[in-house]
């Protein structure tokens, strides 16, 4: 685990497969290699990038197995474990820990969506991170979950040791801010949101996991520089080019879509996993075009 707090900009890394549809091993390690020497801070595997509902226990093991030795030992590498009940998530964080994950990255559980009261929320959590070998860092992504984390909860579980930080993906800014407010540091606020990255970045939060970072990392770290030098000219600039990638692929096309993203970057993305079907022709083209365009940028 790395010796420095929690920070910087990470990717949520896609999870690549074969031609018959099985795990890639292979192409998971040679894609983390290369984000790792763009630069970046940290690897997601197995989050909502990474097709986490579609992705099977053991294949989850066999993933992280491999890209452990990839990732070097001054590098984050969180591993997505977040399940619908109690029990499997904390299984699922216990097994991350004996492969090499410096901490877990936990969905709150939506199935029950009604359910998921800030007390249920804040009783799950505080059992996992009892639990977890690893630090929790909490997830919340209001797109699938269909509600963001409770504040005043985050806040509690902020004070939690074992709690290290919050991923928020969500649009809304004054849930953002809200987070910051009422969690104590050293808790890490993180956006997931690539549009809004260098506003973000720019108020406080300690990094981001984005997509996007699979994609473009030199560009989100160039932004992150931009913000940290006070170049907010050249932040803006940098910015309008993020997100046109994350609303022309991400918004636009989804998994499959960043999955053709990665192809045309250079890497391995490869197809979906069913039910999710692979991009037309059409739409693949401009998802290239588009990744070219960004690309030339930074």
């Amino acid at each position: 685990m790395p010796t420095t707090p929690i920070g910087g900009i990470f990717a949520a890394a896609t999870t690549p497969f074969t031609a018959d549809g099985a795990l890639d091993t292979a192409a998971a390690v040679a894609n983390a290699t290369a984000l790792v020497a763009a630069g970046l801070k940290g690897l997601v595997l197995v989050g909502s990038t990474g097709e986490a509902p579609l992705v099977d226990d053991a294949e989850r093991d066999a993933l992280l197995g491999a890209v452990r030795p990839a990732v070097p030992a001054d590098r984050w590498l969180l591993m997505g474990v977040g399940a619908e009940s109690t029990r499997l998530t904390i299984d699922r964080a216990r097994r991350a820990a004996s492969l090499g994950a410096d901490a877990v990255l936990v969905v709150a559980p939506h199935y029950y969506t009604g359910a998921m009261t800030p007390a249920a929320q804040e009783a799950h959590y505080r059992a996992v991170a009892d639990a977890s070998p690893v630090p929790v860092m909490l997830y919340s992504i209001p797109q699938y979950m269909h509600f963001a984390l409770d504040a005043e909860v985050v806040g509690r579980l902020a004070t939690h040791p074992n709690v290290i930080g919050i991923k928020d993906s969500g649009a809304d800014a004054v849930v953002r801010d809200s987070y910051q407010t009422l969690a104590p540091a050293p808790f890490a606020v993180f956006t997931g949101h690539a549009p809004s990255l260098r506003i973000a970045l720019a108020t406080g939060c300690e990094g981001a996991i984005l997509a996007t970072g699979c994609i473009a990392p030199s560009l989100c770290l160039a932004i992150a520089d931009a913000v940290n030098t006070g170049d907010e000219a050249r932040g803006r600039a940098l910015q309008q080019a993020l997100t046109k990638l994350a609303t022309e692929v991400a918004v636009k096309h989804g998994v499959p879509g960043l999955k053709a993203a990665v192809d045309a970057a250079g890497r391995v993305g490869g197809a979906p996993r069913a039910p999710l079907l692979p991009l037309p022709a059409a739409a693949r083209a401009h998802v290239e075009a588009v990744v070219r365009e960004v690309l030339a940028v930074a």
